[in-house]
């Protein structure tokens, strides 16, 4: 049952982390790797505004606004004009690595590679079901990546901006064509995107602490649950996030936990070679003009 609990939480966090960065990626197509960097941020923005505003929930809300704003501040500085240059997605695929170490070092500068920790509380046993336990932010995060996602879906179905996220991610030359503003929606997108990374960054953080590169560390989960999923279809995130929660769980309860990491990049290999386009078997449309 523990490893059922285990395999159930780290699939909610799997969802929140590949579906921020797919929103990203549908519109602005290249992988954005700043992102880890802000999900770790808005956990030490917390830890930072704990100095000055002994209140979580005000400090909750800033952080995930700081971090979303310096997002959006990252695309519209750096990326975009890269873009309007005509610039290859690899040499923005640079800048956004460059973007990370400078981030991640200077949170290393200011707070150092130990463990910190912004939890309030005293660590629980937590709640004991059927012989195995669960905390209170655990049940927290599940029931939040849940609703974010279903929240997500619905926003894409169902609104005009997310009716112009998907014409956007299929083509934004013939989005600025018919009256569409893609440099707009991708910021849109990007904001959106960030706030998700942002929120799950803050809820890992309270489950296991945190250091300067766990936002990396996870967010290479994210990836791989995205490419297995199948880059652009949404609901494939869930059987990619599922596939890569249990395969990791099972190794490290069956071999050893070294091997959690290994796993994802044999599935991910796998994938890579007999099924490339992931779950959703769905080869994404390109149009030119």
């Amino acid at each position: 049952m523990q490893l059922v609990i285990n395999i159930f939480l780290f699939t909610s966090i799997l969802l929140l982390l590949s579906i921020s960065f797919q929103l990203i990626y549908s519109t602005t197509k290249f992988f954005v790797l700043s992102l880890p960097a802000i999900t770790t941020l808005s956990a030490y923005f917390i830890l930072l505004l704990n100095q000055f505003i002994p209140f979580f929930p005000i400090n909750l809300f800033l952080s995930i606004l700081l971090a979303t704003t310096l997002g959006v501040l990252l695309e519209k500085f750096i990326y975009s004009p890269q873009r309007a240059k005509n610039n290859n997605s690899t040499s923005i695929l640079i800048s956004s690595l460059g973007v990370y170490i400078i981030l991640q070092n200077l949170i290393s500068l200011f707070y150092g590679d130990d463990i910190k920790s912004i939890r309030m509380d005293e660590v629980k046993v937590g709640h004991q079901i059927l012989g195995a336990y669960i905390t209170d932010i655990q049940i927290i995060t599940i029931a939040i990546s849940i609703i974010l996602f279903i929240a997500v879906l619905l926003l894409l179905q169902k609104t005009s901006l997310g009716r112009q996220i998907r014409a956007v991610s299929n083509s934004p030359e013939l989005c600025n064509i018919y009256g569409i503003n893609s440099n707009r929606v991708i910021l849109w997108t990007t904001a959106i995107g960030t706030a998700l990374a942002a929120i799950v960054g803050i809820l890992i953080a309270l489950d296991v602490d945190m250091t300067p590169t766990f936002g990396f560390n996870y967010f290479l989960y994210g990836v791989v649950a995205m490419i297995i999923g199948g880059v652009g279809s949404y609901r494939g995130l869930v059987f990619g996030s599922l596939l890569l929660a249990t395969a990791q769980h099972l190794a490290a309860y069956y071999i050893d936990t070294k091997w959690m990491d290994a796993m994802a990049y044999i599935i991910l290999v796998l994938f890579l070679i007999w099924k490339p386009l992931g779950f959703s078997g769905v080869r994404l449309r390109k149009v030119e003009i």
